[in-house]
């Protein structure tokens, strides 16, 4: 559920635009219209943009088309699919378990799953970061027979539990979405409540995220843009892919003007601690010592010689982006409805 973006050859511009303050708003406004209305243009799937500095917005605004059968022009209000931005969600309910004293990050997957093999040994640290050796369901041939079929967390599980682990936790890194099924499964356990039905109350609610959704094929929502695919030199309608099966890995939907809220959330540690937020931002180390550029829900990473925390996605007709500079309090959030031309090409 995740494209590696090459996002920051775009908000390098703008971060040195911005730190610098060698050119006006007006014209940096006007290099950002350009970058996205060339790759965005009105006859083609767009994108939605956000960006904040100091809690305000400073650029707000939307390129290309929300639907081509109905010729509806893309606007911020629009509400696109996360996709792996949904792991951000997942990381801090975690640890807001943890604070709640109903997890400990060091508990073993056999303390909810009894019989998953090598359970003993795979903690949720393990599955934050990415370095439990689980076998990603995703990378798995047979992962596109599921994409129509619902299917329950465990069902899920159930598909992938008995696959030869990659490797022993901890001794590598790699990005793993059958670990955030896992989490979702242990957020269920801890808090008795499903995945959806806790995100909703105890993050989207508190919020105010009222055009934030875990995603639904059947559910009416306003404002849902359509996803698509190229097809030759064209597009297509999006592959269907039930919702549930990508589940507190990435369908989470949003859209720019909520997601401005959540990332104040974090700034200002409404959901959780500093010390947890911390956590999620450590760049974690794997057995050996070596840094994984990683932590809980979030990829460390820098811009410009400054630290970043960021995400991308990608998903059956969107892909995503969002980078947060908590040294600067600048945040960027971009949401397209085109896998095949996302935040990457930028």
């Amino acid at each position: 559920m995740k494209i590696k973006s090459n996002f920051l050859g775009f908000l390098s511009i703008v971060l040195i635009l911005f730190i610098a303050s060698k050119t006006s708003a007006q014209s940096t406004e006007k290099a950002i219209d350009a970058i996205f209305s060339e790759a965005y243009p009105a006859n083609s799937p767009g994108a939605t943009v956000l960006i904040s500095k100091d809690d305000k917005v400073i650029y707000r605004k939307a390129f290309g088309m929300a639907n081509l059968e109905l010729n509806t022009p893309m606007t911020p209000e629009h509400v696109l699919e996360l996709a792996s931005i949904t792991k951000q969600f997942t990381g801090v309910a975690i640890l807001m378990l943890m604070e709640q004293g109903k997890l400990n990050l060091q508990d073993p997957l056999s303390k909810y799953l009894e019989e998953y093999p090598k359970g003993d040994q795979i903690t949720i640290h393990h599955l934050l970061n990415h370095t439990s050796g689980i076998k990603s369901y995703t990378d798995v041939p047979s992962f596109m027979e599921l994409a129509r079929k619902d299917m329950t967390p465990i069902e899920i599980i159930n598909k992938f539990k008995d696959l030869p682990m990659e490797f022993e936790p901890g001794e590598r890194y790699a990005y793993n979405n059958s670990a955030y099924i896992l989490l979702g499964y242990i957020i269920e356990q801890t808090s008795e409540m499903s995945y959806e039905d806790f995100i909703q109350k105890n993050i989207f609610d508190k919020l105010g995220m009222k055009n934030s959704y875990y995603g639904s094929r059947s559910r009416i929502i306003p404002n849902r843009a359509s996803g698509y695919q190229p097809s030759g030199e064209s597009y297509k309608n999006a592959d269907y892919l039930s919702m549930t099966i990508p589940y507190a890995a990435g369908s989470l939907m949003s859209t720019v003007d909520d997601m401005f809220l959540w990332n104040k959330a974090i700034h200002y540690n409404t959901l959780i601690s500093e010390k947890s937020k911390q956590l999620a931002f450590t760049n974690y180390t794997l057995n050996n010592g070596e840094k994984i550029n990683y932590g809980y829900g979030w990829a460390i990473d820098e811009l410009a010689g400054i630290s970043t925390i960021e995400h991308t996605g990608g998903i059956f007709g969107f892909t995503t982006s969002g980078i947060y500079i908590p040294e600067k309090n600048i945040y960027s959030i971009v949401l397209t409805n085109d896998n095949g031309k996302g935040p990457e090409p930028l």
